[in-house]
């Protein structure tokens, strides 16, 4: 049959044209003249009408699978022209400065917390996250903290009314049950996040607020790699002229624990010597039992502060309801 024996060359042949296509106007054109009113496989499809019966079907069938071949060819090439239409047509310098923000800026809590991550990227440390939600076991159990401490109670810790009590974590150092239940030492991560207590006494307490926490676990980790950290974190956040001090104190996840204490021109302009700042200590050894880790052959160290503390010092606020009430004519001075 004639007709079957054109049909593979001419399918072959618009393939190639469809191929070649330099440009999205090139192939309209192309399609025009294969898939068009006027188009050659069009003309094809019309001498359908003078084959014999017989053999019409097998024709119908040819010409059906090769045009819907030559769509798809069609498609894919029209996909290709607008990918590449979408290029720069210049090479493209990444080195330049971005476009600047045309509107919003960043929270004040947010451009501490982003510079507090920062310094603790410069020395080696990974960003850690966990559930706000939490249970008793990771936010108590697991950090050595018995069932008759105060911040247990509720009148100090927010509890969901549900069988399986889940409670808003207090402090970030629940993560850290979680991370080292799931990896091996060594571990260097801090974790920031929002907590939970209830706690609305005065300006300097809201019920909710920030906390970043850091912890390192690793072979000989000693209570000066703890200070020399606390010290580099803290003149990268408030300047080179801060000196640190630790107070011994009594935390239940740490032994020895510690208030870190700090002073810089901020604390002297207050009036005051020292300003406390922080908890720490190293890990108590009843905490690493209970993540599955040797106390024998791994030590390390774990440290907390609150986030709107910093941002407060920073910025001489003395209200920290301030960073929640969304008013524009305070955000707008950061």
């Amino acid at each position: 049959m004639p007709l079957l024996d054109d049909i593979e060359p001419l399918k072959l042949t618009a393939l190639a044209e469809l191929a070649a296509a330099p440009d999205l106007a090139a192939l309209e054109q192309t399609k025009g003249a294969w898939l068009g009113g006027n188009g050659r496989f069009t003309a094809l499809m019309k001498q359908l009408g003078s084959l014999p019966k017989e053999e019409k079907p097998a024709a119908g069938k040819l010409i059906n699978l090769a045009k819907q071949e030559i769509e798809a060819a069609l498609l894919h090439r029209r996909e290709a022209l607008e990918f590449a239409a979408a290029l720069p047509q210049e090479p493209t310098d990444f080195t330049v400065p971005g476009r600047r923000r045309i509107l919003g800026k960043l929270h004040p809590l947010t451009q501490v917390t982003d510079d507090i991550v920062r310094a603790f990227r410069k020395i080696g440390f990974a960003v850690a996250d966990g559930p706000e939600l939490e249970d008793e076991y990771h936010c108590f159990d697991a950090l050595n903290t018995p069932a008759d401490h105060p911040a247990r109670d509720a009148q100090d810790t927010f509890y969901v009314a549900s069988p399986e009590r889940p409670l808003l974590r207090t402090h970030t150092s629940s993560v850290q049950i979680r991370v080292m239940k799931s990896q091996v030492p060594p571990v260097r991560i801090i974790v920031p996040g929002r907590v939970y207590r209830r706690d609305n006494a005065d300006a300097t307490h809201n019920p909710t607020f920030h906390q970043i926490e850091g912890l390192y676990v690793d072979k000989k980790v000693t209570v000066g790699d703890l200070k020399g950290t606390v010290e580099f974190v803290f003149r990268e956040l408030m300047g080179s002229d801060v000196k640190i001090r630790f107070r011994p104190h009594y935390f239940s996840y740490t032994e020895p624990s510690y208030e870190i204490d700090f002073t810089n021109a901020l604390v002297k302009k207050m009036g005051k010597d020292w300003l406390e700042i922080a908890g720490c200590g190293m890990v108590h050894p009843g905490v690493f039992e209970n993540v599955g880790y040797d106390p024998a052959v791994w030590t390390g160290w774990a440290f907390g502060f609150g986030i709107e503390r910093i941002a407060m010092l920073r910025y001489g606020i003395n209200d920290i309801r301030l960073f929640y009430e969304n008013d524009v004519r305070f955000l707008r001075q950061f």
